[in-house]
């Protein structure tokens, strides 16, 4: 029996090296990729708990993403949701951060991974996944906002991180209008 094309495509990505010389660790890439997943999460990049562990969000950022989008672990990590980072790997720090995402990942494997997928929501997480997708806005504000009063099947969130902490007390509107609407568009999907 023959692998099917989006079996074969994931498992080529869980052995991609492609950014092996960018990387300050061998390539590991952390990512969770279901075929029949009606949520689609398309965020930065893995972090040092996320590689150590090989498990997508899998530290403070992703408790708090899970608490915007009013799931539990369980459902987070069920074949109901594809964990779809702009690069695959972690790509250590630069300046007290963590660096940039390689362009690699997103060029290679993004296209022929949303092909084989048919989400009902596709969620933007951070500045990278919306320049990305949606560089018609020039701020990350802009897209959120925009985004999340449109309708549509895709939103922009900024990054759950602490460092967003200051934008997100800037921008009462998101806590108070966006997530009760995301939490209320997650819920009727998962159903």
């Amino acid at each position: 029996m023959t692998e099917t094309e989006p079996a074969k495509l994931f498992s080529d990505i869980h052995r991609c090296t492609l950014c092996s010389g960018l990387l300050p660790h061998a390539p590991r890439p952390v990512v969770q990729l279901h075929a029949e997943a009606k949520i689609v999460i398309v965020g930065q990049a893995p972090g040092i708990k996320a590689h150590e562990s090989h498990q997508p969000w899998n530290d403070a950022s992703g408790d708090k993403l899970r608490l915007w989008l009013g799931v539990n672990r369980s459902a987070f990590y069920s074949s109901l949701f594809t964990h779809l980072p702009m690069a695959f790997c972690f790509p250590g720090y630069k300046n007290g951060a963590d660096a940039p995402p390689p362009k690699i990942c997103s060029a290679t494997w993004h296209k022929p991974v949303l092909d084989q997928l048919s989400p009902e929501l596709m969620i933007h997480i951070g500045r990278y996944s919306q320049q990305y997708y949606f560089p018609e806005y020039k701020t990350l504000t802009d897209a959120v906002e925009q985004t999340a009063s449109s309708g549509s099947d895709a939103v922009v969130l900024p990054h759950p991180s602490g460092r967003n902490n200051r934008w997100l007390a800037r921008h009462p509107w998101f806590e108070n209008r966006v997530l009760p609407l995301l939490r209320e568009k997650v819920a009727a999907i998962l159903a």
